[in-house]
């Protein structure tokens, strides 16, 4: 299939799911949002649950997002480009707290439906000290990558994604890079990618992943599109100019899925996690000298 020719938009759902679990956890902004995502139905986070697989993707997702914040945080760039945000508010607290132009894209249909919620969100009369813009976006559309990355002042800017790379095959991957390593190269700066996931291939069904889920997994090729290994997607970007600058550490301190996976894990599915290892990381690149 030409990269081209590809209707991304159908990958939305997801994010439209993932915000009601986000929820539940402390990420700014996630509860307010998923109060506005359920509305005009009141929302109502069940810690009770039972499921060992929610409470783990639960537990995998809130650790993302703070590994981002963990990379991100050190950096002085005043300019930062998010792909792909889905129902992640990680713009609009940045401009809450920092003096930074934060410009937050994804595909049309989703940013039309976020945008008003950002709207909503604004008007809880904090300060706000940063500039947020809300735009559409394919990332793999050079041009319009181009005309987005135009909107900010001279100086570095930080590419920022979660929740990306596990769409694009091989050569939507190589697209994607190519256009990242144009404008970091001219720019200066960093990559942030928390999508370094490998292959697994134990049987999901033993980690409680529902049968929708696994529908999800199978029509976008989630497990197909994985890296094989860490050293291999090194490879990748080594190959396409990049190196790696910094590797987050795991920190599960601010993750409070995590007390309750442990409440609700079976012995078995607990010594399965440990069998399957580290599945994924999240990096922060720049351009090789």
């Amino acid at each position: 299939m030409n990269i081209n020719d590809r209707n991304y938009n159908t990958i939305s759902p997801s994010a439209r799911s993932l915000l009601l679990m986000k929820g539940m956890t402390p990420i700014p902004y996630a509860r307010q949002a998923a109060e506005l995502m359920a509305y005009p139905e009141k929302y109502i986070p069940d810690y009770n649950r039972t499921e060992f697989g929610f409470w783990a993707r639960l537990a995998h997702f809130e650790n993302r997002y703070w590994s981002i914040d963990q990379l991100l945080t050190e950096l002085s760039a005043k300019n930062i480009l998010e792909l792909s945000s889905g129902f992640s508010f990680r713009g609009l607290n940045a401009v809450k707290e920092h003096d930074v132009h934060y410009i937050d894209t994804d595909l049309p249909d989703l940013i039309a439906t976020k945008i008003n919620f950002v709207t909503t969100l604004q008007q809880d009369g904090s300060e706000t000290k940063g500039k947020l813009e809300t735009l559409p976006l394919n990332a793999l559309d050079e041009e319009q990558f181009m005309n987005i990355v135009s909107r900010f002042s001279p100086g570095e800017i930080v590419i920022v994604n979660e929740g990306l790379l596990m769409y694009l095959g091989d050569e939507e991957k190589e697209k994607l890079l190519s256009i990242i390593h144009k404008v970091l190269k001219k720019h200066g700066g960093y990559w942030i990618t928390a999508d370094i996931y490998i292959k697994n291939m134990s049987d999901s069904r033993n980690l409680g992943f529902d049968d929708k889920l696994q529908q999800f997994f199978a029509a976008h090729h989630i497990e197909e599109n994985k890296f094989e290994s860490f050293e291999a997607a090194e490879a990748l970007f080594k190959k396409a100019g990049f190196i790696i600058d910094k590797k987050a550490v795991t920190d599960y301190s601010k993750t409070i899925a995590l007390e309750y996976l442990f409440k609700n894990a079976t012995p078995e599915q607990l010594e399965l996690g440990r069998k399957n290892g580290k599945v994924n990381a999240t990096w922060r690149l720049k351009v090789a000298e």
